[in-house]
């Protein structure tokens, strides 16, 4: 009945539809039949399980999806149907609510995808491509988790669909905060340094953000766990300088022993041009002598 219903809607100027208690176990969606100017969704209290889940993610995959607002509340959805969701919802820039309150089949596994979602602490430029678009999500209560897409949430709201800018805000306030950084990297299973991730080129605009965001005690943190780098990176410029200074001091070296070569023989052609002159006034001396005999 609701497939039949969705396609009967394609056309219509309908944007919010609510279908709560009515028995729906699987979605069917052809795209090309979905009502073009849906924004909410309200599907709760029904039976949608990882089939539904499919269908649903065809609503929220392509450049053209309009739905604003999707509540699974009181479902059957489990991690398996979590992992589709966030598979669809991973370049979506349309969803800003989705609630998945009351799927008692999600456990910690698929509540942690959903925090990889909205922040993928594995690295610098996943945290960049995190979903910067979703300003609520919701799930049976798991407190460390929920506090961690709550302020991951909080910064895409911030941010007003500015998704460079949410993404920067994100890897201040995570990547680069070692406390918040070491919780993430426990719940979604990374082990992993961040000072990896950075050109030491940047590191200076990186720590003068630390400093800035979170202080001069995160700044001293940060500047421990990078150090070897940075020592590294100094002393390799040290040892390039050393050298160029040193070759620079062999060609100074080089210059002054070619002008001293240089004078040396301009010396010795004078005295040799000095030499041919009195050798050439002694053969013409002899020469006049031998003719007044």
């Amino acid at each position: 009945g609701f497939n039949i219903m969705f396609r009967a809607l394609r056309d219509s100027p309908i944007e919010t539809l609510s279908c709560d208690y009515c028995g729906i176990e699987s979605i069917e969606v052809d795209t090309n039949y979905s009502p073009k100017l849906l924004t909410r969704l309200d599907l709760g209290s029904n039976m949608i399980n990882t089939d539904g889940c499919h269908g649903l993610a065809k609503l929220l995959q392509g450049g053209d999806s309009t739905l604003k607002d999707l509540y699974l509340t009181d479902n059957t959805i489990d991690d398996e149907g979590v992992a589709i969701l966030v598979a669809a919802l991973q370049n979506n820039t349309s969803l800003t609510a989705l609630s998945l309150r009351g799927n008692d089949a999600i456990s910690k596994q698929g509540k942690v995808s959903l925090l990889r979602l909205v922040c993928n602490i594995s690295s610098i430029e996943s945290t960049l491509q995190s979903n910067h678009t979703l300003r609520d999500l919701w799930f049976k209560t798991d407190e460390e988790i929920q506090r961690h897409i709550d302020i991951a949430v909080r910064i895409n709201n911030r941010n007003d669909y500015n998704q460079e800018a949410a993404g920067r805000e994100k890897v201040i306030q995570t990547q680069l905060h070692s406390g918040t950084r070491a919780a993430l990297c426990r719940l979604q299973g990374i082990d992993h340094v961040v000072y990896g991730d950075i050109s030491p080129l940047h590191l200076p605009e990186v720590l003068s953000s630390i400093g800035r965001s979170h202080g001069q005690g995160e700044l001293y943190n940060a500047l421990k766990s990078s150090i070897a780098g940075v020592i590294s990176t100094v002393n390799m410029k040290k040892c390039i300088q050393q050298l160029r200074d040193y070759h620079e001091a062999k060609i100074a070296e080089h210059r002054a022993e070619v002008h001293n070569l240089n004078a040396k023989l301009a010396a010795m052609e004078e005295k040799e041009e000095a030499e041919g002159y009195a050798v050439d006034d002694e053969i013409e001396s002899r020469s006049n002598k031998r003719r007044r005999k």
